[in-house]
């Protein structure tokens, strides 16, 4: 059973965390978040649900403006070629549809099935902005409150250098 935003904002009070959220219009992609102003402080993220050819899921969270290289990542995960997972797949494994992927949505992954990568030029700002398991709004977090929070899912995030090195 995949969570409501209410739930896990109950989830996230349970744990102690304070969140603040904003409502906007909905936001698919990057650019689309870029014409909205969002007045929250900290890292804007971006979310990339990858597949490789055996089938690892990654779910890869990383600052906006980050240009991810998924070549190099794949190397340096160990991983076979990536692409892009279906939406049936990423409704399947984290519960949300295309355009609201995001950190929080590891809480879905009851099974566990993919791994979490986190960008290390979004790990240099205290306080992260991800979508709440919807699109129509955006939850600020601090950076250690959020890892603290995947923890609690049962996965362990990796941060990484995701641009070529």
């Amino acid at each position: 059973m995949r969570l409501t935003r209410n739930q896990l904002f109950a989830q996230l009070a349970s744990l102690g965390i304070e969140t603040q959220t904003i409502e906007h219009p909905p936001a698919f992609t990057v650019a689309d978040s870029s014409s909205i102003e969002i007045p929250l402080a900290g890292g804007h993220t971006k979310n990339l649900f990858l597949k490789d050819d055996e089938g690892t899921l990654v779910l890869v969270v990383a600052k906006s403006t980050t240009r991810v290289d998924l070549k190099a990542l794949s190397k340096r995960l160990g991983a076979g070629r990536f692409s892009f997972g279906k939406p049936e797949l990423l409704m399947e494994a984290l519960g949300v549809t295309p355009g609201s992927v995001t950190a929080f949505a590891v809480v879905n992954d009851v099974a566990r099935r993919v791994k979490v990568v986190f960008d290390q030029a979004l790990m240099a700002d205290d306080r992260v902005n991800c979508h709440p398991l919807e699109n129509t709004a955006t939850t600020n977090i601090a950076r250690d409150d959020l890892l603290r929070f995947i923890r609690t899912t049962g996965h362990e995030p990796r941060v990484m250098v995701l641009t070529a090195a």
